[in-house]
């Protein structure tokens, strides 16, 4: 019989991440407002290019299309990228909808 750690949490850094091309602006409690841009995407995380002077554990709060508010932790960075991890699960269903909508072209803005 093994006598080792039993661990619960599954390690989630290779589930599938959505590449994706998507500007938020993000709120962090020292900072104020961040601009951020995620380059990939999943129902655990996200990660963003071009990161915010924020340390490990730092929190981010922003508001996605279909999710609305969610808040993410910072779990690493390197150089100019960062892995957030999102303070809960996001459904599949709801994960899907978030994907089209902000991987799908804008429609040009009507001149008034």
């Amino acid at each position: 019989m093994k006598h080792g750690p039993r661990l619960n949490v599954v390690d989630m850094r290779a589930s599938a991440r959505q590449p994706v091309d998507y500007a938020v602006i993000g709120e962090n409690r020292r900072l104020g407002e961040v601009p951020l841009h995620i380059v990939n995407i999943s129902p655990q995380g996200f990660m963003i290019q071009g990161a915010p002077e924020i340390g490990r554990g730092e929190r981010l709060q922003l508001r996605l299309p279909v999710i609305g508010m969610i808040e993410g932790h910072l779990v690493w960075s390197h150089e100019d990228r960062a892995g957030f991890q999102f303070e809960r699960l996001i459904r599949v269903d709801m994960f899907a909808k978030l994907v089209e909508q902000i991987t799908s072209p804008r429609p040009p803005r009507q001149g008034r």
